[in-house]
């Protein structure tokens, strides 16, 4: 499960050389969410909630900090719309507009898959889990006064399942939803026991009916199909302010806030203002971190945490903090991903090949400070990470789809190549030439080519990041070196979005963030289904009978071990196809902040920093290092 997904890889972009932590350590069974059980205030897949129906806060809140000030956010890009119904599909979304909506139920940050009330006070899930129904506030409103109703969940629902290939894909098993009391929603599911569909739909973010449905300043209808700049009502803690297109926004706090007293929401939402600030360019990112034009960035690129801070005079007294937080009870898969859909990818030796032409070694000495480690599973740094052979359950889960996977999974643990002496590098070559060889390649004059038709293998790297530059460009020099062309074109945020859409590239960078609940988002990741569908989070083309019955089996695991077992299995599976080159990353998330503000005692378990949710304006710490512009 993941907590509203974005469609595509620009958010994923930010991740480049991101890391997540080690296992979490042991689990306790889960029972299925509230199965048979009557009205209750929250929902967990593992064992009970921590904070009962009376708790105050959250413990990693500060109830008493103090409200108001202003906090800048940089990224990177543009934007030209304020509708998230088609976020994906038309136009670049902008990041702070999540601010304004509320959702059925949040998640808690300190525990793993719990789901407390936000817009909903109770939920009921059926016994054999085939429906929920969520009983909304009395008090719930949007911004202009009027109740949130069950109408406004259910047309939210079908509007964003009719207009979203993420959500289309996402709710595929959400046959209705429908209003079945004055302040009750039931959503019914086409199949029963997957236990993560009752805290996948408290997840939706509902939006206005009336709003949408209705008329602008000028009389014209709105279109919930089309981009908007028109600021949208919402229901949540701040509203949009004012804007630039493609350059700020600004969220101011909602002093009437409908849910400021709610316990999930003490010690929350604490700035007064929350800007985004966009820049067109990462390096111009960096400079304006250190001009003092935004005010917290993760740093995502090594080079310029070893090098570009330590000198400058406002970290050196203080000004700026430098601070790394531990990354925990998350995973992921950060890849040099191959466009299965193009026949020169569809052979996994060819994949295989590039991975063994990649010196990931040199290129952590040269380029990374040493700072990463290999990517080897698609749930790097977690206890969903697959090790060593399969056994016990994890085996029999493989030798019932023995049929539909390759049979090394069963022989042989998923390695990377390691590059780390000039033996091993010629080494790990001549097996690409080798693999190469016998998918129908052969070298001629210095270029590897189809023995059968003679076109070159020839390859395009895609990117929206001239960051990126300087790793493809090493990786390049070792491809040629088996005779393998390549280019590399980096075209602008908008562009390629469409491209991804329509998956047109051989080769990007692609990743898939995971929470220790994977479920039916794998099927939007992997799934047979989403392949060809325009926008959905299949980058590569994957179309596998085995991998379709395995994620299955992922999504309907009634117990944590199960979970583990399935998991492994599809993890196990996914990395023998060789589907792409695994990147690198951190068990840290490497922050630097200008020095105005403060944060609660406990931080997050599964929250990283933290960073601006429960955080406030420190106005002593601000009249030191100077005020925000």
């Amino acid at each position: 499960m993941t907590a509203h997904p974005v469609i595509g890889r620009l958010l994923a972009t930010a991740l480049m050389l991101a890391g997540l932590a080690g296992p979490a350590g042991a689990q306790s069974e889960p029972a299925p969410p509230a199965a048979g059980a009557g009205w209750v205030h929250a929902v967990t897949l593992m064992g009970e909630p921590k904070y009962g129906p009376d708790f105050r806060h959250f413990d990693y809140a500060n109830p008493d900090a103090p409200k108001g000030g202003l906090v800048r956010l940089g990224t990177q890009g543009g934007f030209d719309n304020f509708n998230v119904v088609v976020s994906g599909l038309k136009g670049d979304l902008e990041g702070g507009v999540a601010l304004l909506y509320d959702t059925l139920t949040t998640e808690s940050l300190d525990e793993p898959f719990t789901s407390y009330g936000l817009l909903a006070e109770a939920l009921r899930v059926a016994p054999d889990l085939g429906s929920v129904t969520y009983r909304l506030r009395e008090s719930a409103k949007w911004h202009d006064g009027v109740p949130v109703t069950p109408e406004d969940v259910v047309w939210s629902f079908e509007t964003l399942k009719a207009n979203s290939p993420f959500y289309a894909a996402y709710y595929q098993t959400v046959a209705k939803a429908e209003a079945t009391g004055p302040r009750e929603v039931t959503f019914t599911f086409s199949e029963t026991g997957n236990r993560e569909l009752p805290q996948v739909i408290g997840q939706i973010r509902v939006l206005p009916k009336h709003w949408w449905t209705g008329k602008d300043a000028q009389g014209r209808p709105r279109n919930v199909t089309e981009t908007t700049l028109e600021p949208p009502l919402g229901s949540g803690p701040y509203r949009l302010e004012k804007f630039e297109p493609g350059r700020t926004a600004t969220y101011t706090r909602v002093a009437d806030y409908w849910g400021r007293d709610l316990p999930v929401n003490a010690g929350r939402n604490n700035f007064g203002t929350q800007r985004y600030e966009y820049f067109r360019d990462g390096t111009v990112l960096v400079e304006a971190l250190k001009g003092d034009l935004y005010d917290f960035r993760v740093e995502n690129i090594a080079r310029n945490w070893a090098t570009a801070y330590d000198d400058f005079p406002a970290v050196k007294d203080g000004r700026l903090i430098k601070e790394a937080f531990p990354d925990r009870g998350n995973g992921t898969m950060q890849a040099f991903v191959f466009n299965a859909r193009r026949d020169k990818f569809r052979d996994p030796r060819v994949r295989r090949a590039f991975n063994l032409a990649m010196n990931f070694e040199e290129m952590n000495r040269a380029l990374f400070y040493g700072l990463y480690k290999r990517i080897d599973s698609y749930f790097y740094g977690s206890e969903l990470a697959s090790s060593g052979l399969p056994e016990g359950a994890e085996r029999a889960l493989l030798d019932a789809v023995k049929d539909k996977v390759p049979a090394s999974v069963f022989t042989t643990p998923y390695r990377n190549p390691v590059s780390d002496t000039p033996d091993a590098v010629r080494a790990n070559l001549r097996e690409a030439v080798r693999l190469l060889r016998e998918a129908g390649y052969e070298q001629r004059e210095g270029r590897m080519v189809n023995k059968a038709t003679g076109e070159p293998l020839t390859v395009e790297f895609l990117e929206f990041q001239n960051t990126f530059e300087r790793v493809i460009l090493p990786f390049s020099a070792q491809l040629k070196l088996i005779g393998i062309g390549t280019s590399l074109r980096v075209i602008d945020q908008a562009q390629y979005q469409n491209r991804m859409r329509g998956f047109d590239f051989d080769i990007t960078t692609g990743s898939w963030p995971e929470s220790l609940s994977p479920g039916n988002e794998q099927r939007e990741y992997w799934g047979s289904a989403a392949a060809d569908k325009p926008g959905a989070r299949n980058l590569i083309g994957i179309k596998d009978a085995g991998i379709d019955a395995l994620i299955e089996r992922v999504i309907f695991a009634t117990d944590r071990p199960g979970v583990l077992a399935a998991t492994h299995a599809l993890d196990r599976v996914l990395l023998a196809h060789d589907y792409v080159v695994p990147q690198w990353a951190s068990n840290v998330s490497r922050t630097l902040r200008w020095n105005r503000f403060s944060h609660p005692a406990v931080l997050p378990q599964y929250g990283s920093s933290g960073f601006p949710t429960t955080w406030w304006y420190d106005e002593a710490a601000a009249a030191r290092t100077g005020a925000p512009r």
